[in-house]
């Protein structure tokens, strides 16, 4: 069960419209690194775990992520501003400004709708894990590249909130990693004497390497 809460989880505000950056902004909502596919993807991986404290923690970081969406959506709403200008709108806002009459999209920047290709989901918690950790680095980076190209206060300061949840989410999703080294997929990680050589190939620069004379370097896990 969700329920609405009307109180953000950090106040939103922008310093003056600015249509253009909106369009940016969108890449968080509808984009394959955005909150849509991260409150989606964590919601459909917590349907097969087993495990309670993982299962709510999926569901947990689901529902802040929803948060997230409806944060950077205020941001956008407030960054259109309330006059349509398409013949001044970029590529990726005139939608905006001739379909949706300046109400956020799920679309990224570019103007490309949602898909649901972007949802990852394996079955496998150490698969799914590892997966959410590397969305939400990428999350962050995205939200870094926003910060920087721009130079609003109120913007910067929802970005900056945002981007230390993903760090937040990322250290969680580390320690849930931590829990399940031997289930599923971790089962015996690293046990055979093929999981620990490894094969110099690079060259020039790295070792050479000949199969039937050299031995490869074994690694002790």
């Amino acid at each position: 069960m969700f329920k609405h809460e009307k109180t953000y989880l950090n106040p939103v505000h922008v310093d003056r419209p600015n249509p253009n950056y909106a369009a940016l902004m969108q890449e968080q909502l509808g984009g394959p690194q955005g909150e849509l596919k991260s409150a989606l993807q964590y919601l459909a991986q917590s349907m097969r775990i087993k495990d309670p404290e993982i299962k709510d923690l999926f569901l947990d970081i689901a529902a802040e992520e929803l948060c997230h969406l409806e944060m950077v959506s205020a941001t956008v709403n407030m960054l259109n501003g309330h006059e349509l200008d398409a013949a001044h709108a970029t590529v990726g806002n005139v939608e905006a400004h001739v379909l949706s009459g300046l109400t956020p999209m799920l679309t990224n920047a570019s103007g490309y709708l949602w898909t649901a290709a972007y949802v990852n989901e394996t079955g496998d918690a150490a698969a799914d894990i590892l997966s959410d950790i590397a969305a939400e680095q990428r999350a962050k980076v995205v939200y870094q590249n926003l910060y920087r190209q721009i130079d609003d206060k109120g913007v910067r300061e929802t970005i900056d909130f945002l981007l230390n949840r993903e760090e937040a989410h990322n250290t969680m999703f580390r320690e849930a990693f931590n829990r399940i080294q031997d289930s599923g997929s971790q089962k015996d990680w690293g046990t055979t004497r093929n999981a620990r050589i490894y094969f110099d190939l690079s060259s020039p620069g790295g070792q050479s390497f000949d199969p039937a004379k050299d031995k490869p370097t074994e690694f002790k896990i």
